[in-house]
């Protein structure tokens, strides 16, 4: 059950007379769902290609950027997804009724009219001049896929994805489930695409077709995406943050268990196929090497948009703790141990369901403890927050991996399983402040 919190003291102007009340959200209705639609087209398109980074990763190691450590390959996909998660949290959209930070709000006194064209035209841009890059030549791809797609993409993904708070309240986190399954439903077919194409007509053409595919998402997207409240002005910077937030425990041990768990659960995603063709080694990868990836995107919707519908009844904080420390069991059990091609499959379609719920659950658990005029800038500054372990955790994996060697991959696995319990144990910790009852809907 939600909590009541008493009027904010934002929500008085200086004057002393009520700030505009902002329209309740309906909570459905053609022009909601169209925005899910918009919403969902926007996430396939900027964190699609981001999800998929392992299918890049692994034919920079062996073709395109071989002269380079994996540790340097790898930096990559992280700076992408450090960059996602530090504008996330210098971003607002408010997901009730206040403002929380920059780019969030410049879409609240903007709207979304003029900055998803322009998020588009940026982010397809950037895959242009990544398909015109040249190999053996990094500070191009650093520059295109790292830093260019990331900040065109970050001025559409989280807005998008908050604007669907304006539409749903009581189904919100279901709603909200859609985007978010389609980031990783673009990590199934931009590595299939990568795979077949690239043979076919080349890395520079393949990547023009995806450059194609997004600008073409994009254009659906700038003409569904709507909101239902007018245009606010850009806010004070005491709105944009809330360091306060971190004096409660239970929100403190959220931003940690975030931390520890994006720390490790992105290296499974990027090292899965090189750890198949090690395994294989000396002889030729298996034929289902290069889909293991898209298999634990496959699965990873599931574990999105699943747990979120029953997420309400049996408990947020429950479920993001259970999974939390079932991938962690999954990477220690299954993938250490796993050498043949059936129980590489099993991994990576259970870990690809059990790591869903950390990123669809987050959200809606910070805003089950957060006063509502608060609540943008602490999702805001819980995901600033785990930008860093974003950038450190796959770069770390790397520096095991001296040689493509089964024991230095294991090396990897050890410390991807042990992060992942110990972001497990910060969400039981903040599950049990909440309620120490063993069997409460928490």
């Amino acid at each position: 059950m939600h909590e009541k919190h008493p009027p904010s003291p934002q929500s008085v102007e200086s004057g002393g007379s009520p700030a505009p009340t902002t329209p309740e959200p309906p909570d459905g209705g053609g022009a909601a769902w169209l925005t899910i639609l918009g919403s969902s087209l926007v996430a396939f398109a900027t964190f699609g290609p981001v999800n998929g980074y392992g299918a890049f990763n692994d034919y920079y190691e062996a073709t395109f950027l071989s002269h380079y450590s994996p540790t340097l390959i790898s930096m990559i996909g992280s700076i992408q997804l450090f960059l996602l998660y530090i504008f996330r949290g210098f971003r607002s959209l408010e997901l009730a009724a206040a403002v929380a930070s920059f780019s969030g709000a410049l879409f609240d006194a903007f709207g979304p009219r003029y900055m998803i064209p322009a998020s588009g035209l940026v982010s397809s841009f950037a895959l242009f001049m990544l398909s015109i890059s040249q190999a053996q030549h990094i500070y191009q791809q650093y520059l295109a896929q790292a830093i260019l797609f990331s900040f065109g993409s970050c001025f559409a993904f989280f807005p998008s994805l908050a604007v669907c708070a304006h539409w749903f309240k009581g189904r919100v986190a279901f709603a909200m489930s859609f985007p978010i399954g389609c980031g990783s439903l673009g990590g199934i077919i931009y590595p299939v695409m990568l795979q077949r194409l690239i043979p076919q007509i080349g890395f520079g053409w393949t990547v023009r077709l995806v450059a194609l595919v997004v600008l073409l998402c994009f254009l659906v997207a700038a003409a569904t995406i709507t909101t239902p409240r007018p245009p606010k002005p850009l806010p004070r910077l005491s709105q944009l943050l809330a360091f306060r937030a971190f004096r409660d425990p239970v929100y403190t041990c959220l931003c940690l268990g975030g931390w520890f768990s994006v720390l490790s659960a992105f290296n499974p995603f990027f090292y899965v196929g090189l750890y198949a063709a090690a395994a294989a080694a000396p002889g030729p990868p298996a034929p289902l090497t290069p889909y293991y990836l898209a298999i634990m995107s496959a699965t990873t919707i599931v574990g999105r948009i699943g747990p979120a519908m029953v997420a309400d009844r049996i408990g947020r904080y429950n479920v993001i703790a259970s999974s939390t420390a079932l991938s962690g069991v999954l990477i220690l059990a299954l993938w250490y141990s796993a050498t043949a091609q059936p129980s590489l499959l099993a991994f990576a379609a259970v870990y690809g369901f059990a790591t869903g719920p950390v990123f669809a659950l987050l959200t809606p658990c910070i805003v089950l403890i957060s006063p509502i005029e608060e609540v943008g800038a602490r999702v805001g500054m819980c995901f600033a927050f785990m930008s860093t372990g974003v950038l450190a955790g796959t770069p770390l994996g790397g520096v095991f991996i001296r040689t493509r060697a089964l024991p230095q991959f294991r090396h990897l696995i050890l410390f991807s399983g042990l992060m992942a319990l110990v972001g497990s144990g910060f969400f039981i910790a903040a599950r049990l402040m909440r309620s120490r009852k063993l069997f409460a809907a928490v």
